[in-house]
């Protein structure tokens, strides 16, 4: 087991279909026209000597490293920038090319400490290494050169003085540091920010030895505006951009591949390892969905896993007033089994659930459904889904047959016309955001759809060409309007719509939307957007080539989101983009393995790969598999189950991974809920907020400690792989299963392949997975069977799923949360790109120095009205509850719409936010909630007595201080 090398051809490949042929070295190599010398010798197994080329930027020709000859030409181009051409012949080994490239050394040495055995790159320095391989033994001109090397210089009498040319080290980011003095000004951390993350932070500063990188204007990193997704640190070829543990640690000595635990767009690391120590997360390049690329959080946020709030022992108490007792595992499973034995003895087989954890395996996830299933014996199961997604399941089921995602995240590069409504990927899904900014700033047009001018809006070189900031509850009408532009003025894609789809359905469709009604200048007066955006828009992505939709939850979290999923649906029928390269429907789902929960049954109606509870042949397989009956009626979901503990019929909870608490809305009817229950069991990392209504803890375990697969937004299944040992004893899947052994259940699976297994042989989707299989394809997107045996990258492209696409009236019903003259702002809500959903992992790292409160943004002529300043405290208020927080005015929020996250426990923001949601899902409505803002001089009521039961709850005896 060593460290995984990648080769680096120096320059991205070419994607011509056309090949040609040319002699290297008296090699014969054949690839794709457009390919640069420098890479096709590299196909040819010859290596030639570079130093600002790398095939994750394009090509520049700066560093004169790579200089050949050519057959027939005169001089020495550099490899990198010239491509082959027919029966060219190259040699990258002569006498003149060694003295040059020797010659070319000498003058990056002579600037350049010579620390080597100290240095933290030492042993991973493309500078080192290149100098072996031109044979460099000597610098003529000194090793001072202009002398940018050392903080004091000696002159002619051997006094020292101040340097004016040397820089210190900027340490000001916390994960890396940016040392001046061995910076070879090889551009290439400047071309990773603007190529491939997007963010243009960086530049060149200064000429000839004078050049150094910089950051913004000469500022610090840390005050610039590098969004720390570490391309820089990855493309550095010497010492100049280190991360910080690599210095405190060394060379990491292995690796393994594995996923990322955060967002839906789910990427691959190595995960470079001392030991069990983890070193440093390093983005694959074969990762399918990342390309190598990353963000903040799961390139350097991983330092949760080792935290110190971490609780290791299972606890058990009797009351949620009591102070913690840890005890052995062996006594809480007893206990656990006791508890819920009881409680289905004395209130009934349906007064105990699930939840399970969309940040857990696919694995994990399949055994807490079928626990409940099979040994709760109820259907009393659901998952976080609940409140992000799962319109999205029931929305594109409708229409399409299938509740995911038609693409793959490659697809955007072939978009022509980019439309975003209800998300903001720059900041909740980075890396996908870079990938489309790039597409963007190559000539894709794009449409965003969102009450704020978020960052993917207004971003460098990649604006949005339409900006409809529709008020916050319109999704629909405004939609609607945009398929009422394409039916009235003939823009849809009558050839696809008769082959396709129900031709019926379609005519009653287009009479619907074609509606005075549905017109931009009836659904104006709604929605507040001017009609001639409307219609610009809608024109756009009607006739603007391949057109693709990404949506997030500004779609879903309505009472109308699915209706607006359905109408999302409908636009892309209309117009034909279905079924291939850069067109669909996609949904950005929020959390690491969200798809991956639900196509593993974690609905209360349905078993996994989205079969109805109801169908007996379905239930057949099961009922046979696991040697039990099950029930034919779907459980209830999350929302029911706490209205019937408030009512006294629903008693006992097992909650993995999820913070329900802080994560669901109208908190005080969750804690309501939590607190009417005899036994709350949470399996988690930390002692989360809804912890402290539990009455067990049973300690989970993080992505580096387990065997697993995670299932990402385009439906692609990716190994996790373990590279540490689990801090608690056990993975999630093995306390699970202890779990439910203790319950009578016969379980014996000895690794999590073997629950894939299971999965596989029962899931018609899932046939061909394997832990193998995804070895030998890497990662796989499902349908993947015998009748798509490679996966399916892209959906519905003969048919669709259902058979024919089905067009669905979207009638705008209007949101039952109103403003008034007590609540006349609307508050909306979303996350921000350094922090993660509830918190609970980044703000146990060093991504709290970017965000560590949550603000609320309010417009200036709505703070001027309030007589509130930036950054004083205010108070919110709904009718659901109050909190407060310190006030951002900006105009990135329209007047009458107020916005915040909800990352942090202190503010509690979901206090705010009521039990509307959407009609199909129950999906809450966290989107539009009617509220009052005014100054505060301390917080409400409602915190100060939340603050007070955190602190007890958090007591664990023979502890001095309290777990957080």
């Amino acid at each position: 087991m060593g460290l995984i090398h990648e080769i680096d051809y120096g320059t991205p490949a070419s994607k011509s279909e056309k090949m040609v042929t040319l002699t290297v070295d008296g090699f014969e190599v054949s690839v794709p026209e457009g390919t640069s010398i420098m890479r096709a010798s590299m196909d040819a197994g010859i290596e030639i000597p570079k130093l600002c080329a790398t095939d994750m930027v394009d090509a520049f020709g700066s560093c004169r490293l790579c200089l050949v000859e050519i057959e027939g030409r005169t001089g020495t181009p550099s490899s990198c920038t010239t491509p082959v051409a027919p029966g060219m012949v190259v040699h990258t080994q002569t006498g003149r090319l060694k003295q040059l490239r020797k010659g070319v050394m000498e003058l990056y040495i002579s600037d350049h400490p010579l620390d080597c055995l100290t240095c933290a790159a030492n042993g991973d320095c493309e500078l080192q290494t290149q100098a072996g391989a031109v044979g460099l033994r000597d610098v003529r001109y000194g090793y001072e050169g202009d002398n940018h090397v050392f903080a004091k210089t000696r002159n002619a009498l051997s006094e020292s003085t101040a340097n004016a040319r040397w820089m210190p080290k900027d340490e000001s980011n916390p994960y890396f540091t940016y040392d001046p003095s061995k910076c070879i000004v090889c551009s290439r951390c400047v071309r990773a920010c603007e190529e491939v993350q997007g963010t243009f932070a960086l530049t060149i500063e200064g000429r000839g030895f004078g050049s150094r990188v910089s950051p913004g204007m000469h500022q610090p990193f840390l005050d610039s505006e590098c969004v720390s997704c570490g391309a820089c640190v990855q493309a550095c070829p010497t010492a100049t951009l280190t991360e910080k543990s690599v210095i405190e640690i060394g060379q990491p000595e292995h690796s393994k591949v594995t996923t990322c635990a955060y967002c839906g767009v789910g990427c691959s690391f190595k995960a470079e390892m001392r030991g069990e120590e983890l070193v440093r997360m390093v983005p694959w390049k074969d990762g399918k969905a990342n390309r190598g690329h990353s963000c903040v959080k799961g390139r350097f946020a991983y330092g949760y896993a080792t935290h110190k709030e971490r609780i290791l022992n299972p606890m058990i108490r009797e009351t949620i007033d009591q102070p913690w007792r840890e005890v052995s595992w062996d006594e809480a499973y007893k206990h656990v089994a006791s508890e819920f034995r009881r409680i289905q003895y004395q209130y009934g087989r349906a007064s105990i659930g699930g939840i399970t954890s969309s940040r857990c395996t696919n694995e994990e996830t399949y055994l807490v459904q079928k626990l409940v299933r099979a040994g709760f014996g109820n259907n009393n199961v659901d998952t976080c889904a609940r409140v992000c997604h799962s319109p999205t399941g029931y929305g594109l089921g409708q229409a399409f047959g299938t509740s995911a995602g038609t693409q793959d995240f490659d697809s955007v590069e072939d978009s022509d016309v980019i439309m975003v409504i209800g998300a903001n990927p720059s900041a909740a899904h980075p890396v996908f955001a870079s990938r489309m900014k790039k597409r963007i700033r190559k000539g894709a047009k794009l449409i965003v759809l969102d009450p704020r001018v978020t960052e993917t809006v207004d971003s460098v070189h990649a604006k949005a060409d339409w900006h409809l900031p529709l008020k916050p509850g319109t999704n629909v009408a405004v939609v609607t309007s945009l398929a009422h532009v394409i039916v009235t003025e003939g823009l849809f894609d009558e050839q696809f719509i008769r082959e396709r789809c129900e031709w019926d359905e379609f005519q009653d469709y287009a009479e619907f939307v074609s509606e005075a009604r549905n017109s931009p200048e009836e659904v104006e007066k709604l929605s507040g957007v001017p009609a001639d955006l409307i219609r610009g828009a809608a024109r756009l992505y009607a006739t603007g080539g391949n057109g693709a939709i990404y949506y997030g939850l500004g779609v879903t979290e309505h009472s109308q989101g699915s209706t607006t999923v359905m109408a999302i649906a409908n636009l892309a029928m209309l117009t034909g983009n279905i079924g291939r390269r850069g067109v669909g429907v996609n949904p950005l789902r929020g959390q690491n393995n969200v798809q991956g929960s639900c196509d593993m049954g974690s609905f209360p109606h349905e078993l996994p790969g989205y079969r109805h509870i109801s169908g007996d042949a379905v239930r057949d397989i099961y009922e046979s598999l696991w040697g039990v009956k099950l029930d034919n009626e779907p459980g209830l979901r999350i929302p029911n189950m706490l209205d019937a503990a408030v009512e006294g019929t629903f008693k006992g909870i097992y909650i993995q991974g999820e913070d329900i608490l802080q994560s669901d809305p109208d908190t005080k009817h969750v804690s309501a809920g939590l607190a009417a229950m005899e036994c709350v069991v949470v399996q988690d990392l930390f002692l989360n907020e809804t912890a402290n209504y539990a009455h067990v803890f049973l300690p989970g375990s993080t992505f580096l400690e387990k065997d697993g697969t995670f299932t990402n937004a385009e439906r692609r299944i990716n190994r996790v792989r373990k590279v540490m040992s689990p801090k608690n004893g056990y993975a999630d899947w093995e306390v699970t299963q202890l779990l439910a052994q203790a319950m009578g259940l016969d379980w014996n699976y000895t690794h999590p392949s073997q629950i894939m297994d299971e999965i596989a042989r029962t899931t018609p989707s899932f046939a061909l997975v394997s832990y193998d299989y995804l070895e030998k394809m890497g990662s796989v997107q499902w349908p993947c069977n015998e009748k798509a045996p490679k996966g399916t990258p892209i959906m519905h492209v003969e048919g669709f799923v259902r058979g024919k696409g089905k067009f669905i009236r979207t009638e705008y019903v209007a949101t039952d949360e109103r403003t008034g003259p007590r609540f006349p702002l609307l508050l909306t809500t979303g996350r921000i790109l350094s922090q993660y959903n509830v918190g609970a992992q980044t703000r146990r790292t060093a991504n709290v120095m970017w965000h560590d409160e949550d603000r609320l943004e309010i417009h200036p002529h709505d703070a001027e009205q309030r007589g509130i300043r930036d950054g004083d405290w205010v108070k919110l208020a709904s009718r659901a509850g109050e909190t407060t927080l310190r006030a951002q005015i900006t105009d990135r929020v329209a007047p009458g719409v107020i916005y915040t996250t909800f990352h942090h426990p202190d503010t509690q923001a979901n206090v705010i936010t009521t039990d509307y949601s959407d009609w199909a899902t129950n999906c809450p409505e966290y989107k539009v909630t009617a509220v009052q803002v005014s100054p505060s001089n301390g917080p409400s009521e409602w915190q100060r007595e939340y603050d007070e039961l955190a602190k007890r709850s958090r007591r664990i005896e023979g502890h001095l201080e309290a777990a957080e």
